[in-house]
């Protein structure tokens, strides 16, 4: 079978790209970088390590690539793939939506009677494929948009895999956390689709999307602002302290209560499950930089995002939020001058001032009690921030 995945980077040859092997697929990536595209078409492999004590590494064999410049080629192998799955970024969707509507284009006019193709967006937030279906279907004429209701699908799933920015001799090398877990909704599957090996297919996907988004996404950002506050550098180093590790599990246990309350999960499990994601924030056999987790925090603010969604559903339950609305005014102080995100969000509240923040980029209105409760702690925490023996930031923004 064939499949043609959209990302070369880390997540996309460290995690779908093994997963995608073991089910002997070929394997075509659709890359920018023109290094990485001609060492993948030269070798046809690359290595993907474990961060484990034995670093056990196995090669990821029949692969090639092809430049996302090269419009039709990259169309040529949309139309004979079996699956497209992506690994980009959410918001970098809608720079492919073109060259996947050339590829379905072409598959219809290629074949009479096309195989069914999934589509799959294998990003980090909620319902990726479906907001890639809607960027691509206005591309499509009627026609071809009916025959897609038939013969493409864009089924929403969940994965989980920590991949960390790394660097390497060897620009193909990957190394990942042992740890992944690839979850389908079974209902947006086409009749006759050979099942993924390792992939869980479910009935109902949002149990396990957000189950994943606010534990393991919402406690690995919390622990890159906490530990920011803290002066850290390293994920492993804020959670080695005890203060930065009661805050996280606190987040944790917060946004747990709200997930067993709504999806009637069994809370002993979820609880195991949550110590468990904090191992995994703990591996020794590599280093997360504070500064890659924490970064884009205008996104990871955003109303339907890690932090303010949990809280807001959280709060509205009648649940406690102390730790979510702590996290929230960690991730509101995040100033890293080298992050463009962090730069916008200190403009913004120099310019504009906090609460205007709260009301407009994290979409929670002065009325609401989480407003004023954010404010007063985000006043706090930036406080404590400027007190401290560092460089006047926002005189450099």
């Amino acid at each position: 079978m064939k499949a043609v995945h959209f990302g070369a980077g880390n997540i996309g040859r460290g995690f779908i790209g093994p997963i995608l092997a073991e089910s002997d697929y070929e394997i075509v990536f659709v890359a920018r970088n023109e290094k990485k595209i001609s060492l993948l078409q030269e070798r046809g492999q690359y290595p993907v390590t474990l961060a484990n004590e034995s670093r056990d590494t196995e090669l990821v064999k029949n692969v090639t690539a092809v430049s996302i410049k090269d419009v039709d080629e990259v169309a040529e192998s949309i139309a004979e793939a079996d699956l497209v799955t992506t690994a980009i970024g959410m918001s970098a969707l809608k720079d492919i939506a073109e060259s996947v509507a050339r590829g379905i284009k072409l598959r219809f006019k290629k074949k009479k009677r096309p195989e069914p193709l999934h589509i799959i967006a294998c990003e980090n937030g909620i319902g990726g494929s479906q907001r890639l279906k809607k960027l691509v279907y206005p591309l499509l004429k009627p026609s071809e948009r009916k025959q897609a209701d038939e013969l493409v699908a864009f089924p929403n799933t969940m994965v989980d895999r920590i991949v960390p920015i790394q660097q390497h001799k060897d620009p193909l090398k990957v190394m990942v956390e042992p740890f992944c877990e690839w979850v389908i909704h079974k209902a947006g599957m086409l009749d006759g689709f050979t099942k993924i090996k390792g992939v869980r297919y479910v009935d109902s996907l949002d149990p396990y999307i957000e189950r994943k988004l606010f534990t393991v996404n919402t406690g690995h950002c919390a622990a890159a602002y906490f530990g920011y506050l803290e002066g850290y550098s390293t994920i492993q180093e804020a959670i080695a302290n005890p203060k930065v590790l009661k805050q996280v599990r606190g987040v944790l246990h917060e946004t747990g209560a709200m997930l067993t309350q709504k999806y009637n999960l069994d809370s002993k499990k979820h609880e195991l499950y949550i110590e468990k994601m904090i191992k995994r924030f703990t591996n020794p056999h590599f280093t997360d930089k504070i500064t890659r987790v924490g970064r884009s925090p205008l996104r990871k603010l955003s109303p339907n995002d890690r932090l303010v969604r949990p809280a807001i559903q959280a709060h509205k339950m009648g649940l406690k939020t102390d730790h979510l609305v702590a996290a929230i005014a960690a991730a509101l102080v995040f100033d890293f001058v080298k992050d463009p995100e962090a730069v916008k969000l200190q403009n913004s509240i120099r310019e504009h001032g906090i609460g205007n923040v709260i009301e407009h980029h994290l979409g929670i209105p002065d009325s609401h009690p989480l407003h004023s409760r954010i404010a007063d702690k985000y006043n706090e925490c930036f406080s404590s921030h400027r007190s401290e023996d560092q460089p006047d930031v926002l005189s450099q923004l």
